[in-house]
């Protein structure tokens, strides 16, 4: 069991498996991370996905009316579609009612959501989508933002970014000293965009955050970075080409294990550690990415999400909550306010 009680506002319309995989997943997380969900949907839709999975214990249903489809424009749907469940969702957090919100559905529209329900915390000119990754060193990981909220960015986002990242990667992933990185064509100062380089000038004099340089591609997954910042155009291509390749080694190990006898009794001994592999590169073993810089938690996770993803989603929000990493953030800038504000 969890050590809070953390109330998880789950968009139970959102995905492509909605809602039995999101109910599903749902249930998981409440018997053993001791949360309490509370599923936002259609209500016969919902309850009905509840009977087929044979909950042994009461969860909350929260009715809502509509779903943001994928095709849909977020701003206009969002408004044309006050009660759909991803609005239901971030209100109810906006009212107190839930900790952190957890949706598979149009991630737009729940970034979109998020900042007309929730609100940016008050310094944050964008909030970033971050995202955990495997590295080579095992049981380590790096965290990527912006991976698609912002497709064009200013250097001064860039910034914001890695203060975010650096707290999350602190007060989360347990990295007592984050090690940030700008993603560009080169190590060296004088490479990349007039975006790169202005961002660079600007890490490297941020007082909240250990800029240790470039990251060229090669190096975001080495370990030799905890947070690797961008804009959200090249940090969704990253995201999805890592995601891919995850997804290829897995497909090869399955083809090619059990060939023959030999190879059939080599998988069953090696079952243990094939699943250790999966669980380091399967992107579904991280749920789903933080939405920072909002004033509220809220998990965005593929619109693929099958029931362990969900849970592990549920299972990052729950952390999120624990660790208060909205109000972490909300502290740091209101001291870079006050820093600013003495210096003029």
């Amino acid at each position: 069991m969890g050590s809070s009680r953390a109330r998880i506002a789950i968009d139970a319309m959102g995905g492509d498996f909605a809602p039995d995989e999101i109910v599903a997943g749902a249930l998981r997380a409440q018997e053993e991370l001791g949360v309490q969900v509370l599923l936002v949907g259609d209500p016969d839709r919902v309850n009905a996905s509840l009977k087929q999975h044979s909950a042994s214990f009461p969860v909350e249903v929260v009715p809502s009316e509509g779903v943001i489809e994928m095709s849909e424009e977020p701003l206009l749907a969002l408004r044309r579609k006050p009660k759909a469940s991803i609005n239901v969702s971030m209100d109810l957090v906006k009212q107190g009612k839930a900790d952190a919100v957890v949706s598979a559905g149009h991630s737009g529209a729940a970034m979109a959501a998020a900042l007309l329900r929730l609100g940016r915390i008050r310094g944050v000119d964008r909030p970033a989508i971050g995202a955990v990754l495997p590295t080579m060193v095992a049981g380590k990981s790096v965290l990527i933002l912006d991976v698609g909220a912002n497709v064009d960015c200013r250097p001064k986002f860039l910034d914001q970014f890695a203060t975010m990242g650096t707290i999350y990667s602190r007060f989360v992933l347990g990295t007592e000293a984050p090690k940030v990185g700008l993603l560009n064509v080169g190590e060296e100062e004088n490479k990349g965009n007039e975006l790169a380089l202005r961002a660079h000038e600007l890490l490297k004099v941020n007082p909240n955050i250990e800029f240790i340089g470039n990251a060229e591609g090669r190096d975001v997954m080495s370990g030799h970075f905890d947070v690797v910042v961008c804009d959200g155009y090249a940090g969704n291509a990253l995201l999805k080409f890592a995601e891919a390749i995850g997804e290829f080694i897995i497909q090869i190990l399955r083809e090619e294990l059990p060939q023959g006898l030999h190879g059939k009794v080599g998988t069953a001994l090696l079952k243990p550690n094939l699943r250790r592999i999966k669980q380091r590169i399967d992107h579904a073993e991280h749920g789903g990415a933080l939405l920072l810089g909002v004033d509220g938690i809220c998990i965005i996770s593929h619109g693929s999400s099958q029931a362990p993803s969900i849970f592990n989603a549920i299972r990052l929000a729950q952390e999120a909550v624990d660790h208060q990493v909205s109000d972490q953030i909300r502290g740091c800038y209101q001291k870079v306010t006050a820093a600013a504000a003495g210096e003029l």
